[in-house]
């Protein structure tokens, strides 16, 4: 089943455990030339910063070398937007969301034509991430 959280997200609710979702985002990512650079778990945070219990969830950083390439040779600052941000977070009722963020609308903010094809070729790979899991 999906659906749409966020007019700036891609988003697919899963029937997996949480750890088979995030299992899946990661090897999906990697299948679409993405490497994961960061990893925050942000129910670990959140327990140890302020003692709460929130379900699993984490942020994956995920990067294209030869994509974020290309997009910092069109706009050098765009390190900015970078890296695509892809969540994973369990729903508590058996199922996991995995959301990204959607490039088109993420690289628009720096207002440069040059980043539209590059941002549609992401979005498509993301797009095939969510899609196939």
């Amino acid at each position: 089943m999906k659906t749409q959280t966020a007019p700036y997200a891609l988003t697919r609710t899963t029937d997996f455990s949480y750890e088979e979702a995030d299992g899946r985002v990661r090897k999906a990512l990697e299948k679409e030339g993405f490497g994961i650079l960061t990893e925050i778990d942000v129910s670990a945070t959140l327990k140890e910063k302020l003692d709460v219990d929130v379900p699993p969830y984490e942020i994956l950083g995920a990067c294209n070398p030869p994509l974020a390439h290309q997009a910092l040779q069109a706009e050098p600052d765009i390190g900015l937007l970078l890296p695509c941000n892809v969540v994973v977070r369990a729903l508590g009722d058996g199922r996991t969301m995995v959301e990204a963020l959607d490039p088109v609308v993420q690289l628009a903010v720096a207002d440069n034509a040059d980043l539209r094809p590059l941002a549609e070729d992401v979005r498509a790979r993301m797009r095939r991430v969510i899609d196939n899991l």
